[in-house]
């Protein structure tokens, strides 16, 4: 089964396209816990311009993430687009409600969060503590236009946009992410 959460009105042929509002089909609210799917279930979910929108509360959030985990199969894949943290777009709406970054999903797995306790690092080991894992396999940055006309020669050039975004805002429109499951 393949799902495309929080879907609006952007419906994909072949998957399952849900969201709280609209036409979809299925009408469900991803803050309402347990997800209708059953355990192991799902081999690849998309959501495009969503996550940034869900658990405004922590708890919510880290539920959302272990309801994904739960109905994926070994080896799905979620495909995440947000809004780049560092872009007035995801300032301008309300309904934004936390930033996604690849670093906070990270977060998500347990090779990772190992690596961090041997090392003594102070990250949050949330793999761990949520008995999830998620592996960061795939982070594509899309520069916004602000990049493009300052830099029309370096379209192409990541980690100039990376090191160049550390500095200055709205360099990077959005990111795309994609999360494997590990069980």
């Amino acid at each position: 089964m393949r799902l495309n959460l929080g879907c609006g009105a952007k419906h994909l042929d072949g998957y399952i396209n849900v969201d709280k509002f609209g036409n979809p089909d299925l009408r469900f609210d991803l803050e309402t816990f347990p997800y209708p799917w059953n355990d192991n279930s799902v081999v690849e979910i998309e959501m495009h311009h969503v996550l940034e929108h869900l658990g405004q509360q922590t708890e919510t959030y880290l539920k959302i993430i272990q309801e994904l985990y739960r109905i994926c199969a070994p080896g799905a894949k979620l495909h995440i687009t947000v809004p780049h943290h560092r872009n007035d777009s995801f300032f301008h709406d309300p309904t934004h409600v936390r930033p996604i970054t690849t670093v906070g999903l990270s977060m998500f797995s347990k090779r990772l969060n190992l690596e961090w306790q041997e090392a003594g690092k102070a990250f949050t080991l949330l793999a761990l503590y949520l008995n999830v894992d998620f592996e960061l396999t795939e982070i594509v940055h899309n520069p916004s236009e602000v990049w493009l006309e300052r830099y029309p020669e370096s379209t192409s050039d990541t980690e100039k946009l990376l090191k160049e975004s550390e500095i200055y805002s709205n360099l990077i429109r959005d990111v795309k992410m994609t999360l494997v499951v590990v069980k």
